[in-house]
């Protein structure tokens, strides 16, 4: 093969893989994980389990524990359960315990066609797990006629250090954000739900607490939302937030994306030169 040939074979190549980046990889089916279900959450409204043991000990801002409570409305909580089913704000203005929350809302299962919060442990990415899924569950008052499917995953990663674990937030498919009590009607307005996490110390220090785009926002969350969880992403999995814990804070994980505007422009230019190399091996050959 000449040089020419290969020099405009490699070009192809790297044009190939840049659009794959850009493109991603084929849309799961779901990016709610299938098993985390051992147990299940009996249908209630504002109900939540005793304590449950983790299978690993999280260090969760200095503090280590062994088990947390599955709250019914969308969170865990690690000193007690939570019953409030009216959410707030999981940021600076925060006063409450340790929180991690996929989707703090009324969630109620009690209604016809709702599905079950369930949890229990499991493996995630070939790593030790504890999940709890809320799939396909209705709002207050035993409402289905939209549903919410999302899920919490916190994997074990003492492999990076003692007491350290990611969690995260998979999403596929939030179609209300409110219960009646919540000023809601049909789902939607109110006081809308939110997602992040907090860990309940004294004035919110900085970096003790984080709350995703569009949380307590109307509509902001939904499916089709400027802020829409089921689409927007923090690792480069539409649906999915990722958070590492390592010696007890949290910490973001960069984007493994690029830009798809750099990745255009890099491939605009490996055509040019292609373009380039014909051009010039053509006038030579002339």
């Amino acid at each position: 093969m000449s040089t020419n040939l290969r020099l405009e074979a490699s070009l192809l190549a790297l044009a190939a893989i840049a659009v794959a980046i850009v493109v991603g990889p084929v849309a799961q089916a779901s990016t709610v994980a299938p098993g985390f279900d051992a147990n299940t959450l009996p249908a209630n409204d504002d109900g939540s389990t005793s304590l449950i043991a983790l299978p690993y000990t999280a260090n969760y801002f200095g503090t280590d524990y062994t088990g947390l409570y599955v709250n019914n409305n969308g969170n865990v909580t690690f000193n007690s359960p939570l019953s409030t089913f009216t959410p707030f704000g999981l940021g600076s203005g925060y006063s409450g315990q340790p929180i991690i929350a996929p989707f703090f809302g009324d969630v109620d299962t009690r209604g016809a066609g709702s599905g079950l919060a369930s949890y229990g442990n499991g493996t995630y990415a070939g790593r030790t797990a504890f999940g709890v899924t809320w799939p396909s569950v209705g709002y207050f008052s035993s409402h289905t006629d939209k549903l919410n499917t999302f899920q919490l995953i916190m994997v074990d990663r003492t492999d990076t250090g003692a007491g350290n674990f990611d969690f995260y937030f998979n999403y596929d498919q939030i179609q209300w954000e409110t219960g009646d009590f919540s000023g809601g009607s049909g789902g939607l307005g109110g006081t809308s739900a939110a997602a992040g996490y907090n860990a309940g110390q004294p004035g919110n220090p900085a970096g003790t607490y984080a709350q995703l785009p569009g949380s307590l926002v109307n509509g902001a969350l939904l499916d089709g939302g400027p802020d829409s969880l089921v689409t927007h992403t923090n690792d480069g999995v539409p649906g999915q937030f990722l958070f590492q814990v390592r010696n007890g804070s949290v910490v973001t994980p960069p984007t493994s994306v690029p830009e798809p505007s750099s990745l255009a422009m890099f491939i605009i230019g490996l055509l040019g030169l292609g373009a380039l190399r014909r051009r010039y091996y053509g006038e030579r050959c002339d």
